[in-house]
């Protein structure tokens, strides 16, 4: 129990770099986000580190994370296979 605290911590601060990075320039309440291109940017690349630090740091048993790691294989596969179907086809 003494990662919990840690892990909680990644994990809301990835949810909350992700909301600025989709949001964008809005309005919530009283306080305008207004991070620009170069913000949202880095509020992905942090909110996605942080929620992958707190998977990682969450999971303990190696199967787990060779479950992860094949899942992960299997969807940038696929994925690539979707981007070069949409780049030949333009």
């Amino acid at each position: 129990m003494t990662n919990f605290p840690s892990n909680n911590f990644f994990f809301i601060a990835g949810i909350v770099f992700l909301l600025i990075a989709v949001l964008g320039q809005t309005k919530l309440g009283f306080a305008e986000i207004n991070p620009g291109c170069f913000g949202r940017t880095l509020a992905l690349l942090i909110g996605l580190l942080s929620l992958a630090f707190a998977a990682l740091s969450g999971t303990s048993s190696l199967e787990t994370l060779d479950l992860l790691r094949t899942y992960l294989t299997n969807l940038i596969q696929q994925s690539m296979g979707f981007i070069n179907d949409f780049l030949s086809g333009s």
